[in-house]
């Protein structure tokens, strides 16, 4: 009887430890956060963690405009990977702060950051999204729930252009994702950074035949990279909640920052046009 209840036991303990939050990680990755993916939970409005939010003052920061933290509540599973992201051309951290809670209830620190000034160049505007990450990691009052060996970064328009500024800049970055990029600059080589480039079929100020395309056709050819080409959209569809962008963002981050292979399926094999994408190319399979 006892040598029944001890292996009873042993099966209850195995069972509790396989349905614990970021349970699978343990047995392969240590950076897995949240439950299996499925197609419903990236398309999700909110992940599986409580989100808080703290702000930066732009008296607190230095090299950028201050911006405000979202993070996961928990602190059961860990530390967690981070993503700075930077506003467009005259824009606030207001015209991107949907990406703050929803990135962060997924398994991320977000910092959604606003710039010294909203006239600010796509260089200046990498060199503050760098910084930022600095201040997260070093000074916030949540850089004990971060790991700072992986970091991301994020941006619309100009901030999409500081966001390749910031991965050419820094090669430790783990993630870039420009959205409707814009830049002066239109060849990459000189990137490390796995990047997820997302353009719009309709922008008008940063086209992708002189943008988005051309940066990711200069990223380097052996590197994981991808472009998404919204169907439909403008340059400023990523200032509201989009359920595409979302999706594969955070498909990107989590297989780059997280190195969490589950989420490779929402990218590999490439995703196929449809009402929201008007074309999708990339390098399968990723981390290769």
């Amino acid at each position: 009887m006892k040598r029944y209840l001890a292996a009873a036991s042993a099966v209850a303990a195995g069972l509790a430890l396989l349905l614990a939050p970021g349970a699978g990680a343990a047995a392969g990755n240590p950076y897995e956060r949240g439950p299996a993916p499925t197609q419903a939970s990236v398309e999700a409005l909110r992940g599986p963690y409580a989100v808080a939010e703290t702000s930066v003052s732009s008296l607190a920061a230095t090299g950028f405009g201050g911006g405000t933290i979202y993070y996961p509540t928990s602190t059961a599973d860990g530390t967690f990977g981070a993503v700075a992201v930077s506003p467009g051309f005259t824009a606030t951290q207001s015209s991107v702060a949907w990406l703050g809670p929803r990135l962060a209830s997924q398994g991320f620190v977000v910092f959604v950051i606003d710039t010294l000034t909203t006239l600010d160049q796509p260089d200046s505007r990498g060199r503050q999204l760098l910084a930022a990450l600095d201040h997260l990691t070093q000074k916030s009052p949540v850089r004990g729930r971060v790991d700072a060996s992986r970091l991301a970064v994020m941006g619309h328009s100009m901030g999409g252009g500081g966001t390749l500024e910031a991965a050419k800049s820094r090669p430790s970055l783990k993630a870039a994702v420009p959205l409707t990029g814009w830049n002066t600059d239109k060849t990459w080589p000189e990137i490390s950074t796995p990047t997820l480039v997302i353009g719009a079929d309709g922008d008008t100020i940063a086209p992708v035949a002189t943008h988005s395309e051309p940066f990711y056709e200069s990223l380097p050819a052996g590197l994981d990279k991808a472009y998404l080409e919204l169907n439909g959209a403008t340059h400023f569809t990523p200032n509201t909640s989009n359920t595409t962008i979302a999706k594969y963002s955070l498909s990107w981050l989590k297989r780059f920052v997280d190195d969490d292979v589950r989420y490779e399926q929402f990218l590999c094999p490439l995703p196929r046009p449809g009402l929201t994408i008007d074309e999708y190319r990339g390098s399968c399979p990723l981390g290769s």
